[in-house]
């Protein structure tokens, strides 16, 4: 029987490369655990994703910086549009004061009866900080974050729909959610998958906005990638929810770390089923104390090394 195990990743269209390395790492104090280019077109564009202490399946983020090439978007409804990250419920005051303190607008809100903390990615990608009791994730203590109130990775990501019904069937029929749906005024939330952590998916009801843009564009999601475990059982999962209609879906795609196949949920939002295989993993190209130090490519780009370099803003993590 197929199944979704938890979370594995995210992906954003951000603007520019060291403005996203500067907010990650030394604001929100990740771990830079790998520079690379998006495997897909000829365009060479970043890939660069950052993670908790151990890189562990659901706590990465990824970043394509978009702006250098001159492609915006538009963040709207029927799109996702909130990455939730947790960290220890004690260290809301913390996160508020540090947040202020680097010039970002940070704003207390309440959902589901928890405080959380609202604020944005400069390039204005939203951002909630949701506090867990019990996440054993292990934090990265990065830029004078203390490792008790460091990031533990992925909670969940928030989905703004015009109509939920049609999501929520999706999740519940097709990607294995777990336990009871919450629900709040405009907001309900499932559990994909059995992980303890890192797997909410929360859907907000958005009538008033606009679409949202899907391809490529600063600004904006591009997708919310969900870990399968196995490529046996990517496969079967991507039989199953093709059999079920959903027929907007990729061939396995390899991604060096990790394998992937893309779903168009009824919702708008790109889901990924990642696999990360046993050639892959963040450690292939770099041991894992160096990741994140060199620039790293695909084989097929390989040729091609001093014009990408020439092409790309240069980064520093420093």
């Amino acid at each position: 029987m197929a199944y979704v195990e938890g979370s594995h990743h995210v992906t954003l269209s951000v603007a520019g490369a060291q403005e996203d390395v500067d907010f990650h790492v030394k604001v929100l104090g990740m771990r830079f655990i790998k520079r690379t280019v998006l495997f897909d077109g000829a365009l060479p564009i970043y890939h660069l994703y950052y993670s908790n202490a151990n890189g562990d399946p659901s706590s990465v983020v990824t970043s394509f910086p978009w702006a250098q090439a001159g492609f915006f978007g538009k963040r709207g409804t029927n799109q996702a549009r909130e990455l939730l990250l947790s960290v220890p419920h004690e260290s809301m005051d913390y996160w508020h004061r540090r947040l202020t303190e680097h010039g970002i607008d940070v704003q207390n809100v309440e959902v589901f009866g928890e405080r959380r903390l609202a604020f944005r990615h400069p390039c204005g990608v939203e951002y909630m900080f949701v506090g867990n009791t019990g996440d054993e994730r292990v934090g990265h203590p990065g830029h004078g974050v203390p490792p008790e109130h460091a990031v533990r990775g992925l909670h969940g990501v928030g989905v703004h729909v015009a109509t939920p019904d049609r999501m929520v069937e999706f999740a519940s029929e097709t990607f294995y959610s777990q336990g009871k749906l919450l629900e709040e005024g405009d907001r309900a939330a499932l559990q994909i998958g059995e992980q303890k952590y890192g797997n909410q998916l929360e859907l907000t009801v958005n009538r008033s906005d606009e679409q949202g843009t899907w391809g490529y564009g600063a600004g904006t999601f591009h997708h919310f990638a969900w870990n399968v475990s196995t490529l046996e059982n990517q496969q079967e999962l991507r039989f199953e929810i093709e059999g079920r209609g959903y027929t907007d879906i990729s061939e396995v795609k390899d991604r060096k770390y990790f394998k992937s196949v893309y779903v168009r949920t009824p919702g708008g939002a790109l889901f990924e089923l990642a696999v990360t295989h046993a050639d892959g993993g963040w450690d292939c190209d770099e041991s894992p104390k160096e990741l994140g130090t060199r620039f790293q490519l695909p084989e097929q780009f390989e040729h091609r090394r001093e014009e990408i370099l020439s092409r790309l803003e240069p980064i520093h993590a420093d």
